[in-house]
C-alpha cells in the first residue's frame, strides 16, 4: 500500500479518492513539515500547495516517486534537484486559472465603486454618496498582458461588460486573439490606451521589472493596474514616482513574500488581498480533484502527461536539447521577440528524429517565457495549440546527410526565419540561418546579427556603430548568400548591444534585419 502525504490545507477530495483506490494518506496541515515528514519516511508521494520542497524535504523521504504540486506554479519547488534524486513533479494546470481571472474581476469592481472603503465607512454610521461617486466598467478598455489560460478566461469573463479587450502576448495568434474577442498589440500600446491592465505574466528574468517608469509614463489619468501574476515584474518605485501623477488605482494579492508581515506596497495600493486568487472552494476542489488523479494515473497506469521535470529518454544527449532551445531562440529573436508566431516547421536529421517530440518543449520555452523548458512534451504541444501555432514536424530527407541536426522554421506575420544547427566538437553550432550557409555562429553570450544587401562599407559602419557605444567586438563573420547580392553580419560582443543600437543600424544601412541576442 503505498502512503501519500499531504501537509496542506487541501479539499478532502484528494484523500477520499486516494482512499477508495486503496491508498494510505495522511493529511496533516498542523504539525510541522519537518517534524511530519520524520514521522512518514516510507512516504512515496507529497501533495503540496504553496509549501517550499527544499532538497532538504526530498533527501527526509528516501522512498519518494513524486511530488505533485495542487496548482500550476511550481516555483516552490526545487525540480533540478528531485530530477537529481528521481523523483517526478507533476502539477495541475489550469485547475486554479478560473479563481485567479474572477477575482480580477472582482479587484476592477472593488477598486472602481469604491466597495471597501465605503462598507467601512456605512458601518461607521456615515453616508458620503458624493464622496464614493464610482465609474462603470462598461465601454472601458481593458489590456490584458499574458494571453495563458487566466488571462484567456479574463477576456472571456469580461465579454458581458461590453468592454473593449487589447492583450500582449508575442507567441498568441492573431486568430487564437480573435476567436477571444482580443485585439492583439504591443505593450507601449496597451499602457497608452488601456483604463485598466492586468498583468498574467510569469516573473523570471525577461519580465522581472517589466512594468517599469517607461510604460507606467504612459498610463491614461485614473488608470487601474491589477496584478494577480507575480510581485516582481512591477518596478515598485517607479509605480510609487508616477501613481500620484497620473491619479492611478493598484490593486495586487502578489508580494515578495507570501508571509505575514508589513506590505512594502502598502503605501500605493488601493486594495490588498493575502493571494487570494486561487483561494476558492472551487479551485480547491478541482486542484486537489486532479491531484489524487494524477496520482492514481501515475503509480497504477504509468501516466506521466503532467511530469514537469520529466528526464530523457535513452541514448538521446541532453545538449541537442539545449541546440533546440537556442536554434529556436535565436530565430525568435531574428523574426522579433514581440513579433506574433503562426507557424513553427521543424526537421530533424540522422538519429535526432526518433526523439523528435522530446524537442518540443524547449522549442517552446524559447518562443515563449511562459512555458517551462522541462515541461512534458505533450504539454508543448498542448500550448501551442492553445496559442493558435500550428506546428509541424516534417519528414526528413536522409541522402542530404547532415548528419545529427536539425532545422527550425518560425513564421509571424512579420516576417519567416529558417535556421539549422548541429554539435561539432561538442560546441552547439547555428550552421545555416536562410539561404547563408556556413556560418559556424556558436548561439552563446552576446551576439548581433544584421542581414543586408551586400555592398563595401557596410561591415565598417556595423562595427563603428558598436564603438561609438563601447562594444567591442569579440568575433565576426559575415558569409553572403548563394546569389551573393545579400549578406549577414553575426557579431560576438562583449556586452549586450542595446535594441537601441540595433534599431539605428538596421536605419542606417537599410538593413531587412538587425537584432540583438542575449543568449541565456
Amino acid at each position: 500500500m503505498k502512503k501519500v502525504l499531504i501537509p496542506t490545507k487541501l479539499d478532502n477530495i484528494a484523500q477520499d479518492i486516494l482512499k477508495a483506490q486503496g491508498y494510505q494518506v495522511v493529511q496533516d496541515s498542523d504539525t510541522d513539515l519537518m517534524t511530519l515528514l520524520a514521522a512518514h519516511q516510507d512516504a512515496e508521494a507529497l501533495i503540496v500547495r504553496s509549501e517550499k520542497v527544499t532538497p532538504e524535504v526530498i533527501d527526509a523521504l528516501p522512498k519518494l516517486k513524486t511530488v505533485v504540486r495542487a496548482g500550476a506554479g511550481y516555483n516552490t519547488i526545487d525540480i533540478k534537484y528531485a530530477r537529481r534524486r528521481n523523483v517526478d513533479v507533476m502539477n495541475t494546470p489550469g485547475a486554479n486559472s478560473n479563481g485567479v481571472a474572477e477575482e480580477v474581476i472582482a479587484m476592477a469592481l472593488a477598486a472602481y465603486r469604491h466597495i471597501i472603503p465605503a462598507d467601512i465607512d456605512t458601518r461607521q454610521g456615515g453616508w458620503e454618496k458624493k464622496k464614493f461617486m464610482g465609474r462603470e466598467l462598461t465601454g472601458k478598455t481593458l489590456g490584458i498582458v499574458g494571453l495563458g489560460n487566466i488571462g484567456q478566461l479574463v477576456a472571456k469573463r469580461v465579454a458581458g461588460f461590453d468592454m473593449k479587450v487589447l492583450a500582449y502576448d508575442p507567441i498568441v495568434a492573431a486568430q487564437r486573439a480573435s476567436e477571444l474577442g482580443v485585439k492583439l498589440t504591443t505593450l507601449e500600446d496597451i499602457f497608452a490606451q488601456a483604463d485598466i491592465i492586468t498583468l498574467h505574466i510569469p516573473e523570471n528574468d525577461e519580465t522581472r521589472g517589466l512594468v517599469n517608469r517607461n510604460l507606467l509614463s504612459r498610463v491614461k489619468k485614473g488608470c487601474l493596474l491589477i496584478n494577480c501574476a507575480r510581485a516582481g515584474i512591477i518596478n515598485e518605485n517607479d509605480l510609487r514616482a508616477v501613481k500620484a501623477e497620473k491619479n492611478m488605482l493598484f490593486c495586487t494579492d502578489v508580494f515578495e513574500a507570501d508571509a505575514p508581515g508589513p506590505k512594502s506596497v502598502a503605501d500605493i495600493a488601493d486594495i490588498m488581498l493575502p493571494h487570494l486568487g486561487a483561494n476558492t472552494f472551487e479551485a480547491n476542489f478541482n486542484a486537489a480533484k486532479r491531484a489524487a488523479e494524477q496520482l492514481i494515473g501515475y503509480f497504477d497506469k504509468g501516466i506521466n502527461t503532467y511530469v514537469v521535470n520529466k528526464g530523457l529518454p535513452d541514448k538521446l544527449d541532453e545538449n541537442y536539447q539545449q541546440l533546440a532551445y537556442r536554434i529556436a531562440y535565436v530565430a525568435r529573436c531574428y523574426i522579433g521577440r514581440k513579433s506574433p508566431v503562426r507557424q513553427v516547421k521543424c526537421s530533424f536529421y540522422g538519429e535526432l528524429s526518433q526523439f523528435a517530440k522530446w524537442f518540443m518543449s524547449p522549442i517552446c520555452a524559447a518562443l515563449s517565457e511562459h512555458f517551462e523548458y522541462q515541461q512534458d512534451p505533450e504539454e508543448a504541444q498542448t500550448y501551442l495549440r492553445d496559442k493558435g501555432i500550428t506546428c509541424e514536424i516534417r519528414e526528413t530527407d536522409e541522402s542530404k546527410k547532415y548528419g545529427n541536426s536539425m532545422t527550425i522554421d518560425l513564421e509571424g506575420p512579420t516576417g519567416f526565419v529558417s535556421v539549422r544547427g548541429t554539435i561539432a566538437e561538442n560546441n552547439l553550432m547555428i550552421s545555416r540561418i536562410n539561404d547563408f550557409e556556413r556560418v559556424y555562429f556558436v548561439p552563446k553570450g552576446n551576439a548581433l546579427i544584421v542581414e543586408y544587401k551586400d555592398r563595401p562599407g557596410v561591415l565598417a559602419k556595423i562595427t563603428g556603430a558598436c564603438a561609438e557605444e563601447n562594444i567591442n567586438i569579440e568575433n565576426i563573420h559575415a558569409p553572403r548568400d548563394h546569389e551573393g547580392k545579400n549578406a549577414i553580419a553575426i557579431l560576438m560582443t562583449d556586452k549586450p548591444a542595446p535594441a537601441a543600437l540595433a534599431n539605428k543600424i538596421k536605419e542606417e544601412v537599410n538593413a531587412k534585419v538587425s537584432c540583438s541576442i542575449v543568449m541565456p
